[in-house]
């Protein structure tokens, strides 16, 4: 009872003082870019090495886009329990122990490499996928605290810090290999050693760092306004029934986004091995990948906040088309090519994850936010697993030419879903303006 009081005592601190906000939004920030640094690290090995480790103890390709819908799939459930922990207990909680889950997972997937066990590898790359989700909803907690103009700018600083470690987790996959086979470990489990510590590190940051909890923190912010008889920005610049459209808006970007970004990029590696490439080469075209997923990010949330929501969506739908059509098109053996396509494909992943998260967050209150978001990275979740699974069966019976044509023309049904949304806002501000005359 008297920890409860102590911790009310503690965040009313922060209600009457602006700049103690700024103070721990600041503070909030750093915590969440070391926690990504490690986050970062860590997803990279499913990324990089589960397929090939999966065809290694199947003997097949056509089922080789598994892994990456088995922890694609974890993550989903993972985000909906993160999202609703985060809700009632703040993001301390939610996201360092899904950070610690994560990090489980990836010892069980070392112990199914030595033991050639399939079934604990699809279980333990499931358990993965909240390390995955985990890393992804680190974006909105450094957004909490941040005004209407700094939404998509600090999601943005998030994303740039998980570039560190997720840059650096495929170019140690050579590292990691040699350092397995020394202690007997196969080596493409070598990156899930580095995946396991680095998720583990990233949750203990977030668990002993993380004090207050700035979502409870702008919860209390919220309510106090409220019992003030004060109308926040947040109000003043969403009418009430732009929160679904916004939501369903600012979800579809991310979904179609990430679909196609994990359907292309899960058989690139096994497409890489068929035209003779070896694993540093898989390794540095993977990480040149998400390097470009991350590191645009700080540029990508600025041009957000600047620019508009419906034009770096749009600008999402157009890049990954010019990806794909990349993909397409490049000789197997052509290492430059291949980089420029997936560096094209990550961009425009960013693109749509930034602009979508903006959007997500401009459309919700902070009493329901961390559950909407939670649930919005579910269904994000599920259609990268629906991207992964299907796109093993299609280059199996097809080619990965015609998946990355099929998901490159998939991504330009963005255009039209922003301009719907931004055709039905514009006709609900005039609306409104009229109705206020």
């Amino acid at each position: 009872m008297a920890q409860v009081k102590s911790a009310s005592n503690q965040l009313q601190h922060y209600v009457g003082s602006p700049e103690k906000q700024k103070q721990l939004y600041r503070k909030t920030l750093i915590i969440v870019i070391i926690s990504q640094i490690f986050g970062g690290a860590g997803l990279a090995a499913g990324v990089t090495v589960g397929a090939l480790l999966a065809q290694n103890m199947l003997g097949t390709d056509s089922f080789t886009g598994i892994p990456t819908a088995l922890f694609t799939l974890g993550s989903a459930i993972a985000a909906w329990l993160v999202g609703r922990s985060s809700q009632r207990h703040g993001r301390r909680l939610g996201l360092g122990t899904g950070f610690l889950i994560g990090g489980l997972g990836a010892i069980g997937v070392i112990i199914a490499a030595i033991s050639n066990n399939i079934v604990l590898l699809l279980l333990s790359l499931f358990i993965y996928g909240a390390g995955t989700a985990t890393n992804l909803q680190a974006r909105y907690a450094s957004a909490d605290l941040a005004s209407s103009k700094q939404r998509a700018t600090a999601a943005s600083l998030a994303m740039v810090a998980t570039t560190f470690g997720a840059v650096a987790g495929p170019s140690l996959v050579s590292v990691t290999g040699n350092f397995a086979l020394s202690i007997g470990v196969p080596s493409l489990a070598g990156p899930f050693i580095l995946a396991a510590a680095a998720f583990i590190l990233a949750g203990l940051v977030l668990l002993i760092m993380m004090r207050p909890d700035p979502l409870l923190v702008a919860n209390a912010i919220a309510e106090h306004k409220g019992s003030a008889g004060q109308s926040t920005a947040d109000a003043k610049a969403v009418p009430a029934g732009f929160n679904k459209r916004g939501v369903i808006t600012g979800a579809t970007v991310m979904i179609l986004t990430q679909l196609v970004m994990v359907a292309i990029m899960t058989m690139t590696p096994i497409h890489m091995k068929h035209h003779g490439h070896g694993l540093s080469d898989v390794g540095l075209v993977i990480g040149f990948h998400i390097g470009a997923m991350y590191l645009p990010s700080l540029l990508t949330g600025i041009l957000v906040d600047k620019l508009g929501r419906t034009v770096m969506a749009i600008a999402s739908g157009v890049t990954l088309l010019l990806s794909g059509i990349v993909a397409a098109t490049a000789p197997g053996d052509s290492m430059p090519l291949l980089i420029v396509a997936l560096c094209l494909l990550g961009l425009g992943w960013n693109f749509g994850l930034i602009s979508g998260t903006a959007v997500i967050v401009d459309s919700t209150t902070h009493s329901n936010r961390a559950k909407i978001q939670g649930s919005v990275d579910v269904l994000i979740a599920l259609s990268g697993a629906s991207g992964g699974m299907l796109s093993g069966m299609i280059v199996a019976h097809s080619s990965y030419s015609a998946l990355s044509l099929s998901g490159s023309f998939l991504a330009l049904l963005l255009i039209p879903v922003m301009l719907w949304s931004f055709r039905a806002r514009k006709k609900e501000s005039h609306a409104l303006d009229q109705a206020q005359k």
